[in-house]
């Protein structure tokens, strides 16, 4: 491991570096660094990549490489890319021998530098979730969202809810509810947000508008034509991070409510899980999960399923090569989105009941950059 060893934290499907003064991959760049410094003396380059949120996977994968080349990746000794859901099959793209993205051969020269791909919380095999916002009711579903970013009438209605919000929370805080969901929301995103056509979060909103090419990639039907063309680089290691929730109790769901926010998101997760769980009659996830299982090397926090996933993700969609860590997460648990994380207050996305930990969070990181180690 040396100085010039880069790592690029690639994210996933409406993925972004930094949104307001969220950071999509929540000190996950701290927990890396602290450990590459106490173990080895150095700490690499490591890099929060920006992508095109639901772009195609080949649009997404030349943005990372026009990263990586802006970061000076090329001058690097090795590069280790990490990507999370959507991000670790760019990855996978990007490391695959001759694979043409641009026309200057830059995925040829930064392949030439790859030593591992770790995939976390990825769908190698789809996602039925993909399937449902290929359906009409799906579409409708971005087609609002993103309506709203292209005319000042839209923006204005955005910028209006934001602010109410913003207020229902410092409400919420009067009577003795802190630390929630909507707190952290608006702490970090919604009083930031301004009429401005060069906020962030319109050009955000613009480019899920502008190209949703990522979402029939990702249903087991387009991933089975994924795997075929793509290949695996012989002198990369490739390695995964598991991801899966047992499954939410509906009947549960009306106790959550006793906190508003906290019933929001977790109808909505229940809603995920629900999608997520259908496996694809015809294209069923051809994954070796059975022989990891028998080979008793991990002790599995579940037993493996079809219908096993995390809100987002099936679980025996996520392995592809060696897996590091099979955890009990929600998708974006994974990435520092979780409950108390941190040492200020902080709100997941999802209550999905995972109770994943800051212990458990610098375990699987941990965990992960020890084996970026090991492919020096």
């Amino acid at each position: 491991m040396t100085e010039n060893t880069h790592i690029y934290l690639v994210p996933g499907f409406f993925g972004f570096a930094s949104l307001g003064s969220y950071n999509y991959f929540y000190r996950v760049k701290d927990t890396l660094e602290s450990y590459f410094e106490n173990n080895y003396g150095v700490i690499p380059k490591i890099v929060h990549c920006r992508t095109q949120p639901t772009s195609s996977l080949k649009r997404r994968a030349t943005t990372i490489l026009d990263e990586i080349k802006a970061a000076d990746g090329l001058l690097a000794d090795q590069i280790h890319l990490v990507g999370h859901s959507t991000g670790g099959l760019d990855i996978r793209l990007i490391a695959t021998p001759d694979v043409r993205l641009r026309e200057d051969q830059l995925e040829k020269k930064v392949g030439e530098k790859v030593r591992s791909v770790t995939t976390i919380s990825t769908p190698h095999f789809g996602t039925p979730l993909a399937s449902f916002f290929n359906t009409l009711q799906g579409r409708h579903v971005l087609q609002l969202l993103t309506a709203l970013a292209i005319n000042r009438a839209g923006r204005g209605a955005i910028f209006l809810t934001s602010k109410s919000l913003s207020l229902a929370a410092e409400l919420d805080d009067w009577m003795g509810r802190k630390n929630s969901f909507l707190d952290t929301l608006s702490q970090r995103l919604l009083k930031n947000i301004s009429l401005k056509k060069d906020d962030p979060i319109w050009g955000f909103l613009e480019e899920i508008k502008n190209d949703q090419g990522a979402i029939i990639q990702l249903t087991p039907e387009g991933m089975h034509l994924f795997n075929a063309a793509v290949s695996d680089r012989p002198e990369v290691d490739y390695r995964c991070v598991i991801t899966a929730v047992k499954k939410p109790k509906l009947r549960e769901l009306p106790f959550k409510f006793r906190r508003p926010t906290a019933g929001a998101t977790a109808s909505l997760f229940w809603f995920l899980y629900n999608m997520t769980k259908n496996e694809h009659r015809h294209y069923p996830y051809p994954s070796p999960a059975d022989s990891y299982v028998d080979s008793g090397e991990m002790d599995w926090p579940y037993v493996l399923r079809p219908t096993l996933n995390d809100g987002v993700c099936p679980a025996l969609s996520q392995i592809y090569g060696e897996v590091i860590d099979a955890v009990e997460a929600d998708h974006m648990d994974i990435v520092g989105q979780f409950h108390g994380a941190g040492d200020t207050p902080y709100a997941d996305w999802l209550s999905s009941g995972a109770n994943f930990s800051e212990t458990e969070f610098k375990r699987v990181w941990q965990s992960i950059a020890e084996k970026i180690a090991e492919s020096n």
